[in-house]
């Protein structure tokens, strides 16, 4: 019974409670997430160039 209650009471407030985001909104969270992955991914890709040019100096050096 305690399961069924938990059921009902959790569809109950998904139902009356919640507020969910209109079509607008969660395309606009997209696309913020969009450009911040983009963004993020641009950055590690840009450390990654530049770590892989200090390792090639410093081999270079020791050899």
């Amino acid at each position: 019974m305690k399961i069924i209650n938990y059921i009902k009471e959790s569809y109950s407030e998904l139902v009356q409670k919640v507020s969910w985001p209109s079509r607008s909104e969660l395309t606009n969270s997209a696309i913020v997430v969009l450009i911040a992955s983009i963004i993020l991914a641009l950055l590690v890709w840009l450390m990654d160039l530049g770590f892989e040019a200090i390792m090639t100096f410093i081999y270079e050096k020791l050899s």
